[in-house]
């Protein structure tokens, strides 16, 4: 199903990203809107396309913070489908409307100083065993 391959590509990512410390809180700007392209340029981004949908467009990006998935939807419900689906793999997400940037923390507040958004967590998988 094409929803498992994304939430695999975004799962990729988040493990090649390790995991990252806090930033400092700075003033969030008014969220970005526009297409992929326009939201990667944003951001300095030259996006590597994986999933070019009537209904997902996702591609991997990579700026001086790390690396990230940024991926963009054609419906809010689409949108909310796939990050409630992805947040199961933990991680961390910038979300503005009709588009998601995924990656470590310190990648997420990176990009939130230049695209806004708001930030949600995925599970967190670290405190397991005993």
């Amino acid at each position: 199903m094409r929803v498992q391959g994304l939430l695999l590509g975004a799962a990729a990512v988040l493990a090649l990203a390790g995991c990252g410390a806090g930033g400092d809180a700075k003033a969030v700007p008014p969220t970005a809107t526009g297409s992929l392209e326009s939201l990667a340029a944003e951001v300095k981004c030259r996006p590597n396309m994986q999933t070019d949908a009537d209904e997902i467009r996702q591609a991997l990006c990579r700026t001086g913070q790390g690396r990230f998935v940024l991926a963009t939807f054609a419906t809010d419900r689409g949108q909310r489908e796939w990050i409630n689906d992805a947040k199961d793999y933990g991680g961390h997400y910038l979300v503005g409307r009709k588009w998601v940037a995924v990656g470590d923390d310190g990648v997420v507040e990176s990009l939130r100083g230049t695209l806004g958004g708001d930030v949600e967590q995925g599970a967190d998988h670290h405190a397991h065993g005993g």
